[in-house]
């Protein structure tokens, strides 16, 4: 796996998650403090996420960092 799909796998898996819990992206960003534009980018796999991007993203949806980069 490249960097880029990984970008994609998680930004994937941020989305599904975000959906079971019945959020929308701009839901989602508010509860992070980023622009609905940014959140976009991250589903999407278009951008590198800092760690403290993805320890915001969990914490607002209320799961463990792992979960969002723990896949085979």
């Amino acid at each position: 796996m490249n960097e880029f799909q990984l970008y994609m796998v998680v930004g994937q898996r941020i989305k599904t998650i975000r959906e079971e819990k019945g959020l929308t992206q701009q839901d989602l960003a508010d509860l992070c403090n980023f622009e609905k534009s940014n959140m976009s980018r991250i589903e999407a796999g278009r951008t590198n996420l800092t760690l403290k991007s993805l320890l915001t993203i969990s914490e607002a949806l209320n799961i463990q960092i792992k979960q969002l980069v723990d896949f085979d």
